[in-house]
């Protein structure tokens, strides 16, 4: 129901309901006056027709005493009936017979005035009074009887006398028939209904609207009487009420509906509008038609919703801003793993969505120092202008705004005061900072993540079953190589690295947790399994909100959204690098695997067959390798070929390439060298491995093995990849069956035409950033274009090289060796070839 009809039957109620109880109260009250006075005026007109016929009865006594006195009973009769004073006399004589009786008189039985009820049934013909009649001696001589005729113009009197209509009944008590009365025809049914219905004297109603009230026959009055008189209330009284109710129900309903549409007509107005503001449309408005409540509520609801557009419409701009920010951060993410490039996309995004002046994102880099990556609006708010440029952005953890956030891991917002010193951070007003950590995980120095395992490359990434690559890695025996890894013990070595007890290293490393199992982030701060803040990977700040308002709490909620993609982006650009770096490496030695070999055995060869270049191929395989896993198990197995690696890696270039081709096999890939060079290599590599054997924990001595070597030379050996590894591969099989720990270099084709490109070696690298190796001579030509190189040991003469690609001998001079290049001289322990997760090729520093 609506407030309309609520309101229209609140009015019916309250304006109808006292118009019906007075209704109800005038007619009711109207009809008991009514009933009343004609109530009293039955029962003066009964006491009326009492003393009437009372009077009548007293007149017909004397009358027969009259008659009872005298001796001549006619003479006396004949003058009172003249006289009128009876209608009749009868006399009669002791036996009853009668003596005398008027002329005229009615016909008998008369009905006595001392009788008190009907004696016999019938219509009453005339009403008489007896009384004795005796001689002087007071002798019983008979009876007189005085009647007085009851005819219509005696009822009438009666009814005149009374003053209401007088129905004279047909004997006894019954109502059925009458004999004489002065109702009318249309009302003659009804009273005689209506007093056949009453006992006594009581009063009744008919329905044509007349009281009734029977009397006698009684003592002094025996005539059967009804007696009736008209309604007093007026005609029509009950139609004229209801008319009256009826018409002013009408008017209350258009009363009550013109009041209700006035009152409720504002509010259906504002309940339409509110219903289109529901569904979108912010222009409803409300008309303002008085200036009370309603109108008053109107106005505001009209202010409300401009002001609402207003904040709607710049919700909408916003979201739209956002959206575009979203937009190309979600596309930057998917299309590139550059971090620069999606680190300035978040940036940029972040300002434009909290309208900062500046801002910058910095990365945790190693030595617990905040770097940064990439910032915007900058420049002008260093303390001090720098005449080399905008400075860039570094601040220690710990230290000032954007250090505590690292160190707390907690967000923060607020004003600087111009009082307060500069802490290397720009000049700003307001600041809004948010850290972001590594998802599910917590963060080692240099960014990286613990993953299970335990151990932490320096990017931060572990390989499966412990190893991991050079540049600080812990060996699968526990040995801890330079760049500062962590002991078996949870000894911290220089460098900064974590040890696996948990412990924080120097150089601002961050705690880890033991096993290096992942850590939970919460949604307020990075929390380690231990309830303690998880390390920071670096943190979002922004600078000098557009206002000179300060940043708020909604800024801060948008800013951790943008640092928690600034989060993913650096995580994913990780985990792909180590995603890729895993798929290219072997985990136990950390050498390239199988996979990167066939990869890059392709490209070298294309390199070397563009520049006109060499390209040599060494197998190896270590001798009898099957009897040490029998022998000492696999575990030391693992711990032999692991250490091989490593010995490996520390006889070959940067440039060089080496790879675990699988088991005890092993391949390396020497660029710009010719079959000389590989065979120093090769001397090299064995004598590495005889002189030094190898020691494995749990066992009381060294074990001692020795490697075979077959070498290969592109386009000596082969025109493709595919030929030249398989050439190396048959040069291996004939070392083995030399005697082992010794090499050999594959035969050449015949009939393959070469041609070596004298290269000058230098201190620095030329323009080309190819390395280069020996020194410029010319190469005499032999018959069929071999080139010919001097004299090596162990390579047989039909397989030299020239000399433009020899590595130079170890009795060289200091010169000499200093002009054959980066290759003159054995690596010491930190350098070697790396197998880092950037190919397709990633190196360290000797």
């Amino acid at each position: 129901m609506t407030l309309r009809g609520r309101l229209t039957a609140a009015f019916l109620v309250v304006v109808l309901g006292p118009v019906l109880l007075g209704a109800f109260f005038v007619a009711s009250t109207v009809t008991a006056v009514d009933r009343t006075r004609s109530t009293e005026r039955l029962a003066v007109a009964a006491s009326t027709v009492r003393t009437s016929v009372d009077a009548l009865c007293q007149q017909l006594r004397a009358a027969a005493d009259a008659v009872a006195l005298t001796g001549d009973p006619a003479v006396v009769a004949g003058q009172l009936v003249g006289r009128g004073l009876a209608a009749a006399v009868l006399v009669s004589d002791v036996s009853g017979r009668v003596t005398y009786a008027s002329p005229g008189a009615p016909t008998t039985p008369w009905r006595d005035c001392s009788e008190s009820a009907a004696a016999t049934s019938g219509p009453v013909r005339a009403l008489s009074a007896r009384v004795d009649r005796r001689d002087p001696a007071g002798t019983l001589l008979g009876s007189v009887a005085a009647a007085q005729l009851v005819d219509p113009a005696f009822v009438a009197r009666l009814a005149a006398v009374s003053g209401v209509a007088v129905t004279l009944l047909d004997g006894g008590a019954s109502a059925a028939r009458f004999t004489h009365t002065t109702e009318s025809r249309e009302v003659r049914d009804a009273v005689l209904a209506a007093a056949g219905h009453t006992t006594g004297e009581q009063v009744t109603e008919t329905t044509k609207g007349r009281y009734v009230r029977r009397i006698g026959p009684s003592a002094g009055q025996p005539l059967p009487l009804v007696l009736s008189v008209p309604s007093g209330r007026p005609p029509g009284l009950h139609v004229t009420l209801a008319g009256v109710v009826l018409l002013a129900g009408l008017l209350a309903v258009l009363t009550a509906w013109r009041l209700a549409r006035v009152t409720t007509r504002p509010l259906v107005e504002l309940a339409g509008a509110v219903d289109r503001v529901a569904h979108g449309d912010l222009t409803a408005r409300v008309p303002v038609r008085s200036r009370d409540e309603l109108g008053r509520l109107a106005a505001a609801f009209n202010r409300m919703t401009r002001e609402t557009g207003s904040y709607v419409a710049a919700l909408t701009s916003s979201r739209d801003q956002l959206r575009g920010h979203l937009a190309v951060l979600g596309d930057t993410l998917a299309s590139t793993h550059d971090l620069q490039r999606i680190l300035r996309v978040i940036l940029h995004s972040a300002i434009a969505a909290t309208g900062a002046r500046a801002g910058a994102v910095l990365l945790v880099e190693t030595g617990g120092v905040l770097v940064a990556q990439c910032s915007e609006g900058l420049d002008g708010r260093w303390p001090a202008p720098d005449p080399d440029g905008p400075p860039t952005l570094r601040v220690p953890v710990g230290v000032g705004v954007v250090g505590a956030v690292a160190a707390t891991g907690e967000p923060q917002r607020g004003r600087v005061e111009p009082t307060e010193a500069p802490t290397g951070e720009p000049r700003c007003r307001t600041y809004v900072a948010v850290p972001f950590a590594a998802p599910g995980g917590t963060t080692t120095p240099g960014g990286g993540t613990t993953t299970p395992g335990g151990a932490t490359t320096p990017g931060g990434a572990t390989t499966p079953g412990g190893a991991t690559t050079p540049g600080g890695a812990t060996t699968p025996g526990g040995a801890t190589t330079p760049g500062g890894a962590t002991t078996p013990g949870g000894a911290t070595t220089p460098g900064g690295a974590t040890t696996p007890g948990g412990t924080t290293a120097p150089g601002g490393g961050t705690t880890t947790v033991p096993g290096g199992g992942p850590t939970s982030s919460g949604e307020e701060r990075n929390v380690d399994e231990a309830g303690a803040p998880a390390a920071a990977l670096g943190v979002l700040a922004l600078y000098d909100r557009v206002g000179a308002d300060e940043f708020d709490d909604d800024d801060l909620v948008t800013l951790r959204t943008f640092a928690g993609h600034a989060a993913v982006a650096v995580e994913n650009v990780r985990v792909h690098e180590e995603a890729q770096r895993l798929s290219l490496t072997d985990p136990l030695t950390g050498l390239w695997n199988y996979r990167y070999l066939r990869e890059s055995i392709r490209r070298e060869v294309e390199r070397a067959s563009r520049f006109g270049r060499m390209l040599s191929v060494l197998a190896l395989d270590l001798d009898r390798f099957k009897d040490v896993n029998d022998t000492y198990g696999h575990a030391a197995g693992d711990t032999v070929l692991a250490e091989f690696a490593r010995r490996v890696r520390g006889e070959i270039r940067e440039v060089d390439l080496a790879f675990r081709q699988g088991g005890e096999e092993f391949v390396l890939l020497l660029p710009e060298t010719d079959a000389r060079g590989a065979a120093i290599v090769a001397e090299r590599l064995g004598a590495a491995v005889r002189e030094t054997p190898i020691a494995v924990e749990a066992y009381a001595g060294p074990i001692v093995v020795t490697v075979s070597v077959g070498i290969a030379v592109y386009p000596d050996h082969g025109s493709t990849g595919r030929e030249v590894l398989e050439a190396a591969d048959d040069a291996l099989y004939v070392a083995k069956a030399a005697g082992r720990d010794t090499y050999r270099v594959a035969e050449a084709r015949p009939d393959v035409p070469t041609r070596e490109i004298a290269v000058p070696a230098g201190a620095v690298s030329p323009p080309d950033g190819l390395p280069r190796a020996g020194r410029p001579v010319q190469v005499p030509r032999e018959p069929g274009g071999h080139a010919r190189s001097e004299s090596a040991v162990g390579v047989p003469d039909s397989n030299r090289s020239g000399p433009a690609h020899a590595r130079p001998d170890p009795a060289d001079g200091p010169a000499d060796a200093a002009r054959a290049g980066p290759d003159a001289a054995r690596p010491g322990p930190g350098g070697g070839a790396s197998s880092g997760p950037h190919p397709p090729r990633q190196s360290r520093g000797r």
